[in-house]
């Protein structure tokens, strides 16, 4: 109006009729200030009977749901209330929570500082689908964030062990150049007891402590929240990995070493927008100690006659030599290292769960040999079949054979893949399966024409002029009688 000539013009510029703004402008108020609050109901309530008795069981039990409530009046009043009349109860419950019920939980924003605080906390990756050569790849990731600054790394695991602990946590620090203040994590079972031990922390978990100065801290029960900087980091790091994998273009990895380099790259990514305040965290974390600590558990084991071990809950086998005497075992979160008379014999990969077996038929073949009537009903004798080639020989072995003389055939070719190689022998089984009856020595006649022995090379010894010696000793007289 105060810039058209008519009220028309000025409506129509306004995007609105002529008669609404004449309307406006005689009132001389804003559209915002016309309308009227609405009080009254346009319908009637259909829960006007019998609100009371719903009122009276949330404040006995506010925890119930709507839909729950909703389902108990119909199945006690037949016919009353409709499906459609469901969202009705939601709101007026909503409404009588707001206005009148309980008192909700408030969580109260925290001011950090720098260098004081990191938190950690294992995080599953199933769901990402990450694979490793084809094979579906299940493992957890250990997580670490300094709460000032954001600043985060990770490591691969496969359980929620001391160990796993131990290595990611001395890896985030090594990486991080320093230590913090203070360590927080949830109520781990690897580091915190339960509420009816008198000590708060597990005795390894306090050395670790100990060694790098830190100050231990937990969350309280099912408080998932007081964790929560690194609780919401699990959850906006691998939202933001899944999508570095569609950029990627593929989740599968050709081996472990291809992932962690990944990993390790896409950390630093995220880890570049926060330098500033890192750079300030720097500044006053305190100094890391002269060398690690170890991230093992140290066990002393029997070999039992068997040749095996027993170590948390699953069986490893060891050599034969090894039977009634007693080894150190030092077990990591990856692998095992076995060690007699303080030096180290052997190295096996560590068993993920309870309950299963690692058996290397390197190390019983030969008292095997001996006792082959043991083989048919041996405990673990499917991890006698190093793979499918193996298995599918064993099988044809039987159908040619009794199976004493199948058994004994197939120890031999055993024998061979021990002494020879096991990839050489299995292709050479390949080769034989279905085109000639397998044996011990159709076997290794394949090998040594796939791997011919090397030719003896001939030395040759020049004489040796002894004279050159005498020259050495007495140089005068050499060269007067010469």
């Amino acid at each position: 109006m105060q810039t058209e000539n008519t009220k028309a013009i000025a409506a129509a510029k306004a995007g609105m009729d002529e008669k609404t703004a004449r309307k406006y402008m005689k009132a001389d108020k804003l559209p915002s200030e016309l309308k009227k609050e609405r009080y009254w109901r346009t319908r009637e309530d259909p829960f006007a009977g019998i609100w009371e008795e719903v009122r009276e069981k949330l404040e006995t039990n506010p925890g119930l749901e709507a839909k729950t409530l909703f389902d108990d009046l119909q199945e006690r009043m037949p016919g009353r209330f409709s499906d459609g009349q469901l969202r009705s109860l939601q709101r007026r419950i909503k409404y009588w929570r707001a206005v009148d019920g309980p008192g909700k939980e408030i969580f109260f924003p925290q001011v950090h500082h720098p260098g004081e605080l990191g938190e950690s906390d294992f995080t599953r990756m199933r769901k990402l689908g990450i694979s490793l050569g084809g094979c579906p790849f299940d493992h957890l990731l250990y997580h670490f964030v300094l709460t000032y600054s954001n600043w985060e790394t990770g490591s691969i695991c496969y359980s929620e062990s001391f160990e796993s602990l131990s290595s990611g946590l001395q890896n985030a620090l090594w990486e991080l150049g320093g230590v913090p203040r203070v360590h927080q994590t949830d109520r781990l079972t690897a580091a915190v007891h339960n509420a009816l031990q008198a000590e708060e922390f597990t005795q390894r978990y306090q050395g670790l402590l100990k060694h790098y100065g830190l100050t231990g801290r937990k969350t309280q029960s099912a408080s998932p929240h007081e964790n929560g900087d690194v609780e919401q980091r699990n959850y906006r790091f691998k939202r933001a990995l899944k999508q570095a994998l569609l950029l990627r273009g593929s989740s599968n990895f050709e081996n472990l070493e291809e992932y962690k380099d990944f990993l390790k790259g896409f950390f630093s990514k995220l880890n570049q927008g926060r330098r500033a305040r890192f750079l300030e965290e720097q500044q006053v974390l305190r100094r890391l100690p002269d060398q690690r600590m170890e991230s093992c558990k140290r066990l002393l084991v029997r070999v039992g006659p068997s040749s095996t071990i027993r170590i948390s809950h699953n069986v490893y086998s060891v050599e034969s030599r090894l039977i009634g005497e007693h080894i150190e075992v030092r077990l990591y979160a990856e692998h095992i290292e076995i060690y007699y008379a303080q030096k180290q014999v052997d190295t096996l990969p560590r068993l993920r769960g309870e309950n299963r077996s690692l058996i290397n038929y390197r190390h019983i073949i030969d008292q095997l040999e001996r006792k082959p009537g043991a083989f048919e009903n041996y405990r673990y004798r499917e991890e006698l079949f190093p793979g499918s080639h193996f298995r599918l020989a064993y099988d044809e072995l039987k159908e040619r054979h009794t199976l004493r003389q199948a058994v004994r055939e197939y120890l031999k070719i055993l024998q061979l893949a021990a002494k020879e190689n096991e990839t050489s022998v299995g292709m050479a089984l390949a080769e034989l399966y279905g085109r000639q009856p397998i044996t011990a020595c159709a076997v290794e006649e394949i090998i040594h024409s796939i791997n011919p022995p090397a030719a003896v090379a001939e030395v040759g010894i020049m004489s040796v002029d002894l004279a050159v010696y005498d020259q050495l000793l007495f140089p005068r007289e050499v060269a007067c009688a010469g």
